[in-house]
């Protein structure tokens, strides 16, 4: 996980309204550790396994997901992630212009927002991450297309990435270092 990103999520984290609603639905003190060691260059693989853990028990509680999903409309927070994914894609600046964008627009945080609402498409997309997670990209490919095929919502969600120019960069190979 980038550090860039991480400590864009920490910029959400620390924003009061969005903890006081979910302080009693989880421990506040163990996402905030969590976060803090994850925003280190060299943090445990423990550390990413057990953030991912707590990740995927938080969307699958609708209030956790919903808060979340929330917080991405606020501009700020917004802005944030996006400039943590932006420093952590710095060698593919074509690519982060388009999810830069993609986040921008409405009609795509509605479109992930309807996605992430339905269970098995969230327990695909889980092992897209793990497989990702592990390295196992040919696992990776196989489950995304599965993913678009067979849910609506993936296929709308992935058009709307597409019009942003999303998936044309995720294909490009990055440059030569």
């Amino acid at each position: 996980m980038d550090r860039h990103f991480v400590k864009a999520l920490l910029f959400a984290w620390d924003r009061p309204e969005f903890r006081a609603g979910l302080q009693h639905l989880i421990d506040l003190d163990e996402v905030t550790s969590l976060l803090a060691a994850l925003s280190v260059d060299d943090h445990d693989r423990q550390v990413e396994l057990r953030a991912m853990d707590l990740l995927r028990s938080g969307l699958d509680s609708a209030e956790i997901r919903r808060a979340t999903l929330l917080l991405v409309e606020d501009d700020d927070v917004r802005h944030n992630l996006a400039a943590g994914i932006t420093a952590s894609i710095a060698d593919r600046p074509d690519l982060a212009r388009a999810v830069r964008s993609a986040l921008d627009d409405p009609d795509v945080r509605a479109e992930l927002r309807e996605a992430l609402e339905s269970k098995p498409l969230r327990a695909v997309i889980w092992k897209v991450a793990e497989n990702q997670f592990r390295g196992r990209r040919w696992a990776l490919i196989r489950e995304a297309v599965l993913l678009v095929v067979r849910h609506r919502h993936a296929r709308r969600l992935a058009l709307a990435l597409r019009r942003h120019g999303v998936i044309r960069e995720l294909r490009r190979q990055p440059a030569a270092a």
